[in-house]
């Protein structure tokens, strides 16, 4: 009679090595719609500053991207909510050139004394933009009529109303400096600049332009202070996770994914602090994106957005009012394309009749890039952000390199097509 001894039980150790390898790609694949747009990003940047000869990293252009691009961010972050709720908004760009031009008429041509004063007719503005948004959300929530029916009756009527406020084809202008100062601002410098190679002067005496290196240190400051946020806020939800069970990425993978992050980033601060500083605009919107992500992260009404988007009918079965968050979502779209209006009225200094014209393309594809789902229920803020980029660094790049506008369009529609063709496939592959 023969024994056998029973097998040795393995210490998992030279498991736990091969699954090493086995959960990084596991964590890249579930992650590839955010690393590839980042790299997309990335590699598009690049591209353009090689083939505009250094031009599209220099601190000018950068704030000149920012201030022109400004506004189709923050409509893409209402867009966000609208197309993950399961609809869409055609009349963002047409009720922001009616803002703008209303802004316009309260400030230089109709008589309204304290009403005119740039603060008070912003406010004004946004709870017009609100009002609209609720009027065309109560006919999609509460009367069942389809959103793209409604936003493009809006989109028509509101383009009308636009031309008829301004007379037809004329502008009206110069708006207030104070006014200006939201698409066209830089924060002040309360800190004080910090030269690190003086400027060079002259034989007349004067300071020739672009040399020296002057930094806006108020603007290194809160760079600095974003940076080290972005990292602790990083670290603090992958442990959060961890701690309750949930899979997180590998631990390198997400040192590699911060580290590249912090360094766009502080390269991005300098260049602002070489010129003239962070845009006043740039400002309002990493506070509206940092706003946003809270809110659809961490708040119930932001979990109940994606639950309806994804079943309205679960939805509405398990308690959620999917008509009052309806008209919820489109009162925030009409806000923030108020918002948009206003940033492309003072970015400009007057109103002019093709205001936003054509802009809510534009946000729709930035969603779309960033990979939110045509069906509803998927959508990240971050990615409608970096869509809303690249689509900006297309056009400023193109525009630099000298091709046509009709070729531009071309392009972005070839870009929408392949990001939603991808789309498809991971869905597919799933």
């Amino acid at each position: 009679m023969s024994t056998e001894s029973a097998p040795a039980p393995q210490t998992g150790a030279a498991e736990d090595v091969k699954q090493g390898p086995r959960i990084a790609v596991s964590a890249l694949t579930t992650n590839l719609r955010e690393y590839g747009l980042i790299i997309a990003l990335i590699v598009i940047m690049l591209f353009f500053q090689y083939t505009t000869s250094g031009t599209l990293f220099k601190p000018v252009n950068l704030s000149n991207l920012v201030q022109q691009n400004s506004f189709i961010i923050v409509m893409a972050l209402g867009m966000l909510l609208v197309i993950v709720s399961g609809h869409i908004d055609l009349s963002v760009g047409s009720v922001a050139g009616f803002i703008g031009a209303l802004a316009a008429m309260m400030m230089v041509i109709w008589p309204l004394g304290p009403l005119s004063n740039p603060l008070v007719v912003s406010i004004i503005c946004l709870i017009v933009g609100g009002g609209i948004g609720a009027a065309q959300g109560y006919w999609i929530a509460y009367h069942r009529i389809p959103s793209f029916i409604v936003t493009l009756a809006g989109m028509l009527i509101f383009r009308g109303i636009c031309q008829a406020l301004l007379g037809g084809g004329s502008s009206v202008g110069p708006l207030p400096d104070s006014f200006k100062a939201l698409s066209s601002g830089f924060i002040p410098d309360v800190i004080g600049p910090l030269t690190l190679i003086p400027p060079t002067v002259n034989a007349a005496g004067k300071t020739i332009v672009g040399s020296g290196l002057t930094l806006h240190m108020t603007t290194i400051v809160l760079g600095l202070i974003a940076v080290l946020a972005y990292a602790y806020f990083g670290l603090r939800a992958r442990r959060k996770r961890e701690r309750h069970g949930y899979e997180a990425e590998p631990f390198p993978l997400f040192v590699i994914k911060t580290l590249v992050g912090s360094a766009l980033a502080l390269f991005l601060v300098v260049q602002f602090a070489s010129y003239r500083g962070l845009p006043v605009v740039l400002l309002v919107m990493g506070v509206l994106i940092s706003l946003f992500v809270f809110v659809t992260k961490r708040m119930t009404i932001g979990r109940r957005i994606y639950a309806m988007g994804g079943n309205a009918k679960a939805a509405q079965l398990s308690g959620i009012n999917t008509e009052r968050l309806t008209l919820m979502v489109f009162i925030n779209m009409g806000v923030l394309s108020a918002l948009g209006g206003l940033i492309i009225a003072a970015r400009l200094g007057q109103a002019v009749p093709a205001a936003g014209l054509g802009s809510e393309l534009d946000v729709i594809a930035a969603v779309f890039i960033g990979g939110a789902s045509a069906m509803g229920g998927v959508g990240q803020v971050i990615g409608a952000v970096v869509g809303g980029f690249i689509m900006g660094v297309m056009n400023n790049g193109m525009s630099i390199m000298g091709v046509n506008v009709d070729w531009q369009q071309v392009v972005k529609g070839l870009v929408l097509l392949g990001a939603v063709i991808f789309d498809v496939y991971n869905k597919n592959k799933a």
